[in-house]
């Protein structure tokens, strides 16, 4: 069950709210808000965790506390629920425990529960839902249309199992690889962040976000914001970003998803610039909710108003940090497991410390979330509507997904793809693993499957197996991971049988990477691929049979001293449930590649760098008593990516040679396909400024791009538009300049110069 197209993006100023104001939803939140006392507006500030109110039973069915819902909803009015009971439960079970929340929270308070899940690539949290590639690799598919139709899929399953809200898309920009988080994002550029989240806010939404049909659900758009970018690459640990980079360009995938109808956001857990989002009123209410007009909701991230004085030590004890967040903006708090969050800041009201119309504030943003989903008048939808859960079709989009979410980094002398017939031996601890090729949020928090999930999904062996025949494809894994440990651990390897099998095989597929993991325990110092691995890859490349190395991992691990030893490398990221077929359909050129590197993919640890890098990051040898150098070096560039045909570019064409704010910049350019079978190609337009006064100008920055297909012979005219607005930047004073001078647009090898004829400093802190 697919959505139809995507609406076009709202147009935004600074007065115009983010989305329409519907005047007969806005007069039932405002008589709902009249007949509540304060401790019911409080409470619908308020979200728990499921494990406060219930547990999972040994049948595995959950099973409520006795008393604790009428404590958390009869008597705190609790509005907010999330979380999974431990792992992914059925559609049915899911809609008996939601729908005994929904009963209560109707009884007592006549405002229905919303419940919260991080249905993150599909339906993670939903037995036998699908689950589809994470969001690094929807974004290496540089197709938005593809992210739109996923999360249309996924909103579906999910509201069939009752549950009318996820915290997803995950848009940080993600600046620094070590980053445990990385491939629950959309990589590191902003304009693939904003296109791919603003995709997903319509999948997810539908067309009208202040009338959530019974097929989506609302989305909480999260961390806001720079949470990607940690000085020390670890979990939850404070960044330091420029003024110019946090409203240019880590501001950029937020304010582009809540202008696409976002209802809900969520905070960064850490700090920028030594403040902690959660009591920032300049980023909160200025910058998110005053600047764009956006009447929507703002919930923490887990326990984060706790924080702020356990672990951020910017308030003196709890009191005062509710104050702080509630003060700053945030409209829901996730405790998650303490409802002395609703005394406390009862107290404050009581003292003055939070104004009433903060609250009021607040709890308007609640009812007008649970209005636009319709959940007052159907608190739970119709069982029946849901038909086409885990349908064929949605297995097939999953597929699709995967397939041109993978990138062919390397491939000497065409030995891929593999020919019929070939001798296959699959080695590496990600050959037999559906957790590998699933990653984190998925069935479990970790990723962890200890009873078989997915026993019916193939895995990179099973696949090969089933596509190049049992009989022609040998396993030695070489190096197995301890499921007993981290998802670092290895179990001692067995490089010997691998030298033994590889006797009868033509050609060696090497599946090496990472095992899955979430947030904090994915920490690690040390971005090489663990060390057992890098030698099982040399011992396979010791034997004289050609390697073809295949990443599965959800960062990218350094690999520069053993990637001369392989013939090709595929990485497929962590494309989900269908991986393994997918990356079977590429290897035996069934199918295409056509995926693209969402970030710059670094050779060396202490040499990290993103596209974007400042010119003057890059220099020459001077002149003179000293030999200043300084060098970018990367593995793969951003947006590289291979594929079994080649592709041939003309002349960049620009509309005009000349112009000036308020236009609109048309580029043409003409691609063939110039090989022997059908492929799909990404035209990426390029900027570059000449000069900018205010700020040192980036090495260059993508503005445009469009997937097209093209058979052989085939010749396209792609038309890339762009506003000139585009080409203006902010300053180290965080205000937007368009400045005169030239600017070198480039798709490919084909550059065309144009010229700003005039400054133009916008009045508007959003460039409107």
């Amino acid at each position: 069950m697919l959505v139809p197209a995507a609406m076009a993006a709202l147009a935004s100023t600074a007065a115009a709210p983010a989305i329409p104001r519907d005047e007969a939803l806005e007069a039932r939140v405002e008589a709902t808000l009249a007949r509540m006392t304060l401790d019911e507006k409080i409470g619908q500030m308020t979200e728990l965790n499921i494990d406060v109110i219930a547990d999972r039973g040994p049948d595995g069915r959950v099973v409520f506390k006795p008393g604790m819902l009428d404590t958390v909803i009869g008597k705190y009015k609790v509005g907010s629920i999330l979380n999974v009971p431990g792992s992914a439960i059925s559609p049915e079970e899911w809609r008996r425990v939601i729908g005994t929340i929904q009963d209560e929270s109707m009884r007592s308070i006549g405002i229905p529960c919303i419940y919260g899940l991080d249905q993150n690539h599909g339906a993670t949290y939903t037995a036998g839902g699908t689950l589809f590639p994470q969001n690094i690799n929807m974004a290496a598919t540089f197709d938005p249309t593809l992210a739109r139709d996923a999360a249309a899929v996924t909103a579906y399953e999910t509201r069939a199992s009752a549950c009318p809200w996820t915290y997803s898309p995950t848009v940080d920009l993600v600046r620094n690889p070590a980053w445990p988080r990385v491939w629950e994002n959309f990589g590191e550029d902003p304009l693939l962040s904003s296109r791919m989240g603003a995709a997903q806010i319509h999948g997810f939404q539908g067309p009208d976000p202040n009338h959530v049909g019974p097929a989506n659900i609302a989305t909480s758009v999260k961390h806001y914001m720079a949470y990607s970018a940690p000085v020390s690459g670890k979990d939850r640990t404070p960044a330091v970003v420029s003024e110019a980079d946090l409203r240019e360009k880590h501001f950029a995938p937020y304010l582009a998803c809540i202008r696409a109808g976002a209802l809900t956001v969520m905070v960064n857990s850490s700090s920028v610039n030594g403040v902690p989002v959660h009591s920032s009123e300049r980023l909160l209410t200025r910058w998110l909710k005053d600047e764009p007009g956006w009447d929507g909701m703002i919930v923490t991230d887990w326990y984060d108003i706790n924080n702020l004085w356990t672990r951020e030590r910017v308030a003196r004890d709890k009191k005062e940090a509710i104050a702080m967040a509630i003060n700053a903006g945030i409209d829901m708090a996730m405790e998650p497991y303490e409802w002395d969050y609703c005394t406390l800041l009862r107290e404050l009201v009581e003292e003055g410390t939070v104004p009433m119309s903060r609250i009021d504030d607040a709890v308007r943003r609640v009812l007008r979330l649970k209005y636009r989903l319709g959940l007052f008048d159907a608190p739970v939808p119709d069982a029946g509507a849901y038909p086409d859960f885990a349908s064929a079709e949605h297995t097939a989009l999953a597929r699709k997904a995967a397939v041109e979410s993978m990138i062919l980094l390397k491939n000497t002398d065409g030995i891929l793809p593999l020919a019929a017939g070939t001798r296959i031996l699959v080695t590496g601890p990600n050959a037999n693993s559906m957790r590998s090729l699933n990653g984190g949020w998925s069935v479990t928090w970790q990723g962890r499957l200890d009873h078989g999930e997915l026993d019916d999904k193939h895995t990179i062996l099973e696949a090969l197996r089933e596509r190049f025949g049992s009989d022609r494809v040998t396993y030695a894994p070489g190096v197995l991971y301890d499921e007993a440990g981290d998802y670092q651990a290895e179990l001692a390897p067995d490089f010997e049988a691998v030298r033994r099998a590889a006797a009868g095989a033509d050609v060696i597929v090497a599946c090496v990477g990472e095992n899955s993991y979430c947030e904090t325990p994915g920490n690690l110092s040390d971005l090489n691929l663990s060390a057992t691995q890098k030698e099982l890859v040399r011992v396979a490349a010791s034997t004289g049979k050609p390697v073809v190395l295949v990443l599965n991992e959800g960062r990218p691990r350094v690999i520069s001293d053993i990637e001369p030893l392989a013939a090709a490398v595929v990485d497929i990221l962590l494309p989900g449930n269908e991986g393994g077929d997918a990356l079977a359909d590429l290897l035996s050129g069934d199918a295409n590649f056509s995926g693209r590197l969402p970030y710059t993919y670094p050779r060396d640890v202490n040499s990290l760098s993103t596209y974007d890098y400042k010119v003057s990051e890059v220099t020459g040898v001077m002149a003179g008593a000293y030999d200043y150098k300084a060098d970018i070096t990367c593995q793969w560039p951003f947006g590289h990516g291979l594929s079994y045909t080649d592709f041939s570019y003309g002349e960049l064409r620009p509309s005009a040679r000349e112009f000036c704010h308020g236009d609109t910049l048309h580029f043409d350019i003409d691609v063939t396909n110039v090989g022997t079978r059908a492929g799909r190609e990404t035209v990426m337009l390029y900027s570059s400024d000449a000069v900018a006064s205010r700020c040192v100008p980036d090495n260059r920055r993508l503005r445009a791009f469009e997937k097209i297909t093209l058979e052989p012979g085939q010749t396209r005219t792609v038309r890339l538009t762009i506003p000139a607005s585009d080409l203006a930047y902010v300053g180290a004073d965080g205000r937007w300049v368009l400045e005169r001078g030239d600017f070198t647009l480039r798709v490919a090898d084909s550059p065309a110069t144009i010229t700003c004829t005039a400054t133009h400093d916008y009045p508007t802190p959003n460039r409107d």
